[in-house]
């Protein structure tokens, strides 16, 4: 099955909030062929996910149960493969879950990275030796488009992108979890999904930020997840070719204001499609555009959220001195002023961003993005370059002591764009769908 026609499967089968979700599913599930341990779903190779199920693995999965044998119900087997798959749980309405994650083999080594919904890193990398066991922890975020009624915002819906966000991205927009197993023998004996209140970081942006559906394109929004604890969500409500003027007229904004408890934070970069503006005589950097930004402060802060701004990073191009020329210093200095003169936090990811290419230089900064059928585009990013951007908006959440910098991981010692990790030596594994297609804006 092509993947478009796969996206559309799940949202209609499995993931389509317009399909009750069974009632006697657990959210408990003990994966592979052997004995199945107490109050949990066994879960086979051949499950698919169905509206009737509520569970199973997505269309395109090649999945092998194993059973080891032993005592231990849960851990004896598993199921793996050679190729990434998806699986996806039905979950009772939208909002945060921890998923817990069971994994090892009792006989081989395994290597498993997981991912959510649409690419989100949620672990990196998990090695567990012959006989070993891990369990790791994250918070997965999922949303519907509904948006309800709450003090100063009117019932609605956000108005999606289609068919871009109603195929490709449907993931996103769905009441269920779909999580990406991958890398080497990945060893998956269970997994435990559970409604939790914790503090969320929402995101806010265009398509260097969004949850992008296939590779090789990446934003630091999906990278983001990964580097903080349990603790605390990561709801990524940015979306390709988009301003903060879409923001508002989408009603992306509202959505998130209608979410917002006190102490949740937004995050918020725009600045590439907004420079369009100009040429079409509909706004600039020092006008519209910290206009639209004072909207978005008012409202976040209306709701008990808080705004932090953060500058747009840097396209790739670079004068014959080997540095690079800019292209969006107006709205990066907009940003700074906006975030002076509405004393919100700021992240000069621009700035940051020109030391993280000129580090690499003109030829070698190439491999921090997206090069679909090997010709590089200089706006969109793959995974090594969102993750060193990633970094980025950590350090400066980190550096500034912001108030959700007690969530970052533990094992984050800090990171200087001038020295960024080697692309050589650098390994997450994509996901298992490419295209050509580039996203939508610039």
């Amino acid at each position: 099955m092509h993947a478009p026609t796969r996206l559309i499967a799940a949202a209609l089968l499995c993931a389509g909030s317009a399909i009750a979700a069974p009632t006697n599913v657990s959210l408990k599930f003990d994966f592979g062929p052997g004995p199945v341990a107490p109050g949990y779903t066994q879960v086979l190779p051949d499950m698919s996910c169905t509206s009737a199920r509520g569970y199973g693995f997505e269309p395109g999965a090649k999945v092998e149960g194993v059973d080891r044998g032993g005592p231990d119900a849960l851990r004896e087997d598993f199921v793996t493969s050679d190729h990434p798959f998806d699986f996806t749980a039905r979950v009772p309405h939208e909002g945060n879950y921890r998923v817990t994650v069971t994994l090892g083999d009792a006989h081989r080594e395994s290597t498993t990275c997981i991912k959510a919904e649409l690419r989100r890193l949620m672990v990196k990398v998990r090695h567990t030796a012959p006989g070993e066991f891990a369990t790791v922890s994250f918070i997965v975020n999922t949303r519907v488009p509904t948006i309800n009624a709450v003090e100063g915002i009117k019932a609605g819906v956000v108005r999606l992108k289609a068919p871009r966000e109603t195929t490709m991205e449907a993931w996103d927009w769905d009441d269920a979890i779909t999580l990406e197993f991958n890398d080497v023998h990945p060893a998956v004996c269970a997994v435990e999904i559970e409604p939790v209140e914790v503090p969320t970081i929402y995101v806010l942006g265009d398509s260097t930020v969004c949850d992008q559906p296939r590779e090789p394109y990446t934003s630091w929004g999906q990278m983001l997840t990964a580097f903080f604890k349990p603790e605390v969500a990561v709801a990524n409500h940015a979306e390709s070719g988009e301003t903060y003027r879409d923001s508002i007229g989408r009603r992306r904004l509202d959505k998130i204001a209608s979410l917002l408890q006190p102490g949740d934070w937004v995050l918020m970069q725009f600045g590439h499609n907004d420079q369009k503006q100009i040429a079409a005589h509909t706004g600039g950097p020092f006008t519209t555009y910290i206009q639209e930004i004072k909207r978005h402060v008012e409202e976040i802060r209306a709701h008990g959220g808080n705004p932090v701004i953060v500058s747009s990073m840097e396209r790739r191009r670079f004068d014959e001195k080997g540095k690079l020329v800019p292209s969006l210093t107006e709205y990066a200095e907009a940003s700074r002023k906006a975030a002076e003169e509405f004393h919100v936090p700021f992240i000069d990811l621009n700035a940051m961003s020109i030391r993280f290419y000129e580090a690499l230089g003109p030829k070698r900064s190439a491999v921090a993005f997206a090069a679909p059928n090997g010709r590089v585009d200089n706006t969109h990013h793959d995974n090594y370059g969102a993750y060193q951007l990633a970094q980025c908006i950590v350090e400066a959440i980190r550096e500034q002591h912001l108030a959700i910098a007690k969530y970052i991981v533990d094992d984050f010692k800090g990171f200087d764009p001038s020295h960024p990790d080697d692309p050589d030596t650098f390994d997450i594994p994509p996901s298992g769908e490419y295209t050509n297609q580039r996203p939508l804006g610039d």
